[in-house]
């Protein structure tokens, strides 16, 4: 697929961190309970760290105490591509950044949790940067 953002892997690797680059790029996870925005209550919009789309807002932010930070919806379903991963030997949902295709986490359904939307978008903090209002 065509992004709206795309450059050579090595642009990426200059411009993001190691870490950065093995989340957004590399679709790996950081691990659990260690994320900036774990715990964040802080009004705002988070943003792809890659791009600076904007992804997700602190309105729909929750807590899932999984780990990592949890929404039950995108700012704008357009922010976000959503691809199947059956990587692991799962069959999981990817949530991608729709404007350059970085990896930012993934998407579960019917976990019971008492969101509008019943999914939690369960995402790496260090594939966000919050924009404080």
């Amino acid at each position: 697929m065509a992004y709206e953002v795309e450059k050579p892997d090595e642009q990426w690797r200059a411009e993001l961190t190691p870490a950065e680059y093995q989340v957004l790029r590399q679709a790996g996870t950081e691990p659990a309970f260690v994320g900036e925005y774990t715990d964040t209550k802080t009004e705002g919009v988070y943003s792809c760290r890659a791009c600076g789309a904007e992804l997700f807002t602190s309105g729909e932010k929750f807590e899932s105490h999984c780990g990592w930070p949890s929404f039950f919806d995108p700012k704008d379903t357009e922010a976000v591509e959503l691809i199947e991963d059956r990587s692991h030997g799962m069959s999981r949902t990817e949530v991608r950044c729709a404007r350059c295709g970085s990896h930012l986490g993934h998407v579960f359904e019917g976990e019971g949790y008492p969101t509008p939307t019943d999914q939690r978008y369960c995402i790496n903090s260090i594939s966000l940067r919050l924009v404080e209002k």
